[in-house]
């Protein structure tokens, strides 16, 4: 975990003159690029790092700065126990367990209370109340295989219920809208992909280790993109359902229609998600305009209900009650 690194980095060069790249990537089992990019990070958080080469040189927080000044201010120390507590939330380890404890080591006595209830001011729960239970041990076996350059096997079905075996190198765990993902190079489709957790199945953790690639980014802001597809609907909807329908729009889009109901303008892509989160509010959406999404609502509403019009097989077998 990095954030467990880079407060051990801080605390090592606090405690020591001067440190070597190789000594601390061995310390830490990372390679010295990684301890270059880890100090170059510290520097952008505002402190000061040196670097000497030659015989004897290494990594340094500046003297003046050790002595002078205080590393970290009440507001830097409640700001890093909130984001290290609210992380663990969602991501379990020692390493986070270790993270805090060494964190909370900087928190003055004198301060201890003040800080405690400025890191306890905003909480943040991403766990789910119900869904699928496979994910938070996929999440521990990715980050094993993360940490250790390990490949990955798995079944992975795709948004047409397609299934098929891949291999992956795992290169970056992704939390996206309440929804964990792998980007990793697919050694079917030899490219880099995202693959969402909820669509894996078997994943199996394996022996074959790899040498990381050139990572690839990948591409989690397509607001710009949303912006040349969405089109505005106009729904009529029954206030029951008004707090769902505000996961998707503001309220300066609501409209009172009566006592009971609101008319929406809803941003919509013409595309299967966008049809079933309709169908997902029921009777107590209607939705008015475009007239062609209209009638393409009436026609998935119609070809639900014509699958109800025949009799089921199972529906024909006797009761328990009636055997």
């Amino acid at each position: 975990m990095r954030v467990d690194r880079l407060v051990s980095l801080i605390m090592i060069l606090l405690e020591k003159e001067r440190v070597g790249a190789q000594e601390l990537a061995e310390m830490f089992e990372v390679s010295p690029r990684t301890i270059y990019r880890d100090m170059d990070t510290i520097n952008m958080a505002g402190i000061p790092v040196c670097s000497t080469s030659g015989v004897g040189g290494g990594f340094e927080i500046m003297r003046e700065y050790k002595l002078d000044k205080r590393v970290f201010s009440t507001a830097d120390l409640s700001a890093i126990l909130m984001g290290l507590s609210n992380l663990s939330s969602v991501m379990r380890g020692d390493e986070l367990v270790n993270a805090l404890a060494k964190v909370k080591s900087f928190v003055p006595a004198a301060q201890a209370n003040d800080i405690a209830l400025k890191a306890n001011q905003l909480h943040i729960d991403l766990s789910p109340w119900m869904g699928n239970q496979n994910i938070q041990p996929y999440v521990e076996m990715i980050k094993t295989a993360l940490q250790e350059s390990r490949l990955l096997s798995f079944a992975y079905t795709d948004r047409h219920g397609i299934e098929t075996e891949r291999t992956a190198e795992p290169h970056q765990l992704v939390l996206k809208s309440n929804h964990w993902y792998l980007q990793g190079y697919c050694r079917k489709r030899n490219a880099f992909r995202l693959f969402k957790l909820s669509r894996m199945s078997n994943l199996q953790m394996r022996e074959d280790v790899f040498t990381p690639r050139d990572y690839e980014k990948p591409q989690l802001d397509v607001a710009d993109l949303l912006k040349t597809m969405q089109m505005e609907i106009k729904i009529r909807i029954h206030q029951s359902v008004m707090e769902r329908v505000l996961d998707f729009c503001s309220y300066e889009h609501f409209l009172p229609d009566g006592e009971e109901h609101y008319i929406v303008t809803f941003p919509f892509i013409e595309k299967d998600y966008y049809y079933d989160i309709l169908m997902s509010f029921g009777s107590k959406c209607e939705c008015l305009e475009p007239p062609h999404i209209r009638a393409e609502m009436k026609r998935r509403v119609q070809e639900i209900a014509a699958l109800y019009e025949k009799e089921h097989p199972f529906s024909e077998q006797p009761r328990l009650d009636e055997l």
